[in-house]
């Protein structure tokens, strides 16, 4: 498959966006024209950077409201049209967008819009040009592809053909099964574009929430699968205009456009094959990657910091127990259960504890790795010795290391052998949770707003984890908005959150500095919670007030409801059972949960979430003004 990315979909200068597109792998592009007009380099000189960097221009674009007007608008729009013909070819691109008109039309005549269509393409036949009628979903008569291909057909010129746009027939919920009795021959151009479900004018949703492929609601697949029946083998480009795109870094967004593509084909293609006896036949050529099955569970998680006493002495609290230091490595094991977390003090120099890795369980790691490396993904490596076991892992976008950890019948990790005897650190070596804590239940990774969508189509695509609905929870400083990615049976349970963007702004790395944390599974909260209190546990406080709800919602028993309030846990209940936990307070940039699902609970306590901001919002707020006045009481 020829791929293709319209140069309004990236920020920076027109030479920019091209060297971005070029290391990305695509291998064309669309000309935005108003890229061209405030590039200094001449049309010349674009062409030959694009044939310096291997792409091909595959559009210039676009060409607006020429069709339906009276004969003398259509001599300035013939003049016009000429002058960017002439433009083309000092370009070198020889195909043009035309959009269906949605400002100048005046006259609601198919025949008479084909006849001046076929006029233009006698001009553009001049030229060498061919050109792209493309059906705009709010044109003033014309805003339907079907529509759209019939003047095409009475046009009956062999340089005016179609332009396809995936925005302007899924946003209309026009049915695509059309496009296969268009021939593929008139088929000039195809542009692709998702967007999420919005109540909003056509028009505003197109200009600033289409997103790429797999990070909105559209059915691309399908979409795609036409295509292909359809016998077209020409460029599949995106056009996206998205405010957040416009203003991030160019390189990142063209690599997340890329990953998005290829994630598309890939799934056409096992469509395809699952519908088609005849799927290879078709001219386009669909490219596979390699066949990964989802995660089966969390191997470890990683904590990261200069410091770690303080993480050390929540774990050790907890129940956990130090299974020693790395022979080689200033990195120790801590466990409980199957739950493993990673102390990391390897180039921390200045880092407050934060979640830096993550180690998931699948049956082949080289396959894995192989498949996201393929999809776009950074590859990670670290310092090992001979004797040491090599891990894969990829970057995920928000600089989170994924592991892609052997899974094992009898949940044992061969790393693990790597790591000294049980030994006493600042906190001790941590009597065991007594098969308490049971396994880690998930974990909640924020992320930069302007890369969350990036976010979950890299997990949905490399790793397999499915999306499921997202939520907003109330905080003191906005909504955080929560998208949960996770594999079938829930062994694999990974909350994106994007903080409110007050908060974004208050730290060096945008979402990534708002609190993140991992959540332990355990048989018994309430015996836990005794332990750690006995251990000197600093709960995350409750305010009276919740308690006071928890009885008017839930009719719960006093006793039980005494408990509760005694040890700062948290309770919510559904038709399917009933979930308690209970939060540690911060340190640094994590904290950490432990729950308890009763029957088939399967959420995650979210009327609790607001209750937690909250109390974090007043810790935060508390502990900035001690240190104000320690400092003022330095001055």
């Amino acid at each position: 498959m020829r791929t293709s990315i319209a140069t309004v979909c990236l920020s920076g200068t027109l030479e920019e966006k091209m060297n971005a597109c070029a290391a990305a792998g695509f291998d064309g592009i669309e000309i935005f024209e108003q890229d061209l007009l405030v590039s200094p380099s001449s049309p010349e000189e674009i062409r030959d950077l694009a044939a310096g960097l291997g792409l091909t221009l595959d559009l210039f674009q676009p060409f607006r409201d020429f069709e339906g007007v009276t004969e003398d608008l259509l001599a300035e729009n013939l003049y016009r049209a000429e002058a960017k013909f002439e433009l083309m070819n000092r370009l070198g691109t020889d195909t043009m967008l035309v959009c269906s008109n949605v400002a100048t039309a005046t006259i609601d005549d198919d025949a008479l819009a084909a006849a001046q269509l076929r006029r233009l393409g006698e001009l553009a036949a001049r030229y060498g040009i061919r050109l792209a009628y493309e059906a705009l979903a709010w044109g003033r008569y014309v805003n339907d592809f079907e529509h759209a291909q019939r003047i095409v057909d009475l046009a009956d010129h062999p340089n005016v053909g179609t332009c396809l746009d995936s925005f302007h027939i899924l946003s209309r919920r026009w049915d695509p099964a059309g496009i296969e009795k268009i021939p593929a021959e008139k088929i000039f151009f195809v542009q692709l574009a998702d967007a999420p479900e919005l109540s909003m004018d056509v028009l505003s949703w197109s200009r600033h929430y289409r997103v790429f492929p797999g990070e909105g609601a559209f059915d691309l697949t399908t979409f795609m699968a036409h295509l292909v029946r359809s016998g077209y083998d020409g460029p599949v480009s995106l056009e996206i205009f998205n405010d957040v795109f416009r203003q991030t870094a160019e390189e990142r967004t063209a690599v997340d456009a890329m990953r998005s593509l290829i994630w598309l084909e890939e799934r056409t293609s096992v469509f395809l094959a699952e519908q088609d006896a005849e799927a290879n036949a078709y001219p386009m050529k669909l490219a596979t990657l390699p066949a990964v099955a989802e995660p089966t569970g969390f191997n470890f998680a990683e904590v990261k910091a200069e410091e770690t006493a303080d993480v050390e002495e929540l774990l050790f609290q907890l129940g956990f127990r130090c299974e020693g230091r790395h022979r080689s490595k200033p990195v120790q094991l801590w466990s409980a259960g199957s739950a493993r977390m990673i102390i990391n003090q390897q180039q921390a120099r200045g880092l407050m504890p934060g979640i830096s890795a993550l180690g998931l369980d699948v049956q082949d790691p080289l396959a894995a790795a192989s498949r996201a490396v393929q999809l776009k993904a950074l590859p990670v490596s670290r310092r090992s010795q001979a004797d040491e076991a090599v891990l894969q892992a990829v970057s995920a976008p928000d600089s989170t290391e994924i592991f892609l950890c052997e899974s094992t019948p009898d949940g044992t990790v061969a790393w693990a052998e790597e790591f000294g005897a049980p030994q006493e650190t600042a906190a001790g070596s941590g009597p065991d949770a007594a098969g308490l804590i049971t396994h880690i239940d998930h974990i909640n990774l924020s992320q930069p707003w302007q890369h969350f969508d990036e976010a979950v189509l890299f997990y949905e695509s490399t790793l397999s984890l499915a999306p499921r609905a997202s939520q907003e929870v109330p905080s003191p400083m906005g909504l955080v908005r929560s998208q949960v990615m996770r594999n079938d049976d829930g062994t694999v349970r990974l909350a994106l959150n994007i903080a409110p963007l007050a908060l974004e702004q208050g730290g060096p790395r945008g979402g990534s500095d708002y609190p993140q944390h991992v959540a332990f599974a355990c048989t018994d909260v309430v015996a836990l919670a005794r332990q750690a209190q006995q251990r000197g546990l600093e709960f995350l406080p409750v305010p009276p007030n919740y308690y006071e709800d928890l009885r008017a919602r839930f009719r719960l028993d006093g006793n039980l409801l005494e408990t509760l309030r005694s040890l700062n846990l948290l309770y919510d209940r559904d038709a399917d059972g009933e979930f308690l936990h209970f939060y540690t307070a911060t340190v640094g940039n994590v904290f950490f949960e432990v729950v308890e699902r009763r029957s088939s609970y399967d959420g995650y306590g979210a009327p609790n979430a607001p209750v937690r901001l909250a109390a974090q919002y007043a810790r935060s707020r508390s502990a900035g003004s001690v240190r104000s006045a320690g400092r003022a009481g330095r001055r």
